[in-house]
């Protein structure tokens, strides 16, 4: 079994707010404890697909020309 850290607070509005320590920049909320898990476990499957479709995408550069 996997397990993955997260820390987690009461936001102004009651609602808990959180996020995974891997992924910082994500939060998301839940109403109760085990909604925001819920939601911790959405978000960090949405990720894992988005990363998945990054890897399979052939990236290329290009060179921007500013004329002074």
């Amino acid at each position: 079994m996997n397990e993955l850290l997260y820390t987690y607070w009461e936001g102004e509005d009651g609602w808990l707010v959180g996020y995974l320590h891997k992924y910082p920049e994500q939060w998301t909320q839940g109403k109760d404890i085990k909604e925001l898990e819920e939601m911790l476990l959405d978000l960090y499957e949405n990720i894992l697909e988005e990363e998945k479709r990054i890897k399979t995408r052939i990236e290329k550069t290009g060179v921007l020309r500013i004329s002074a």
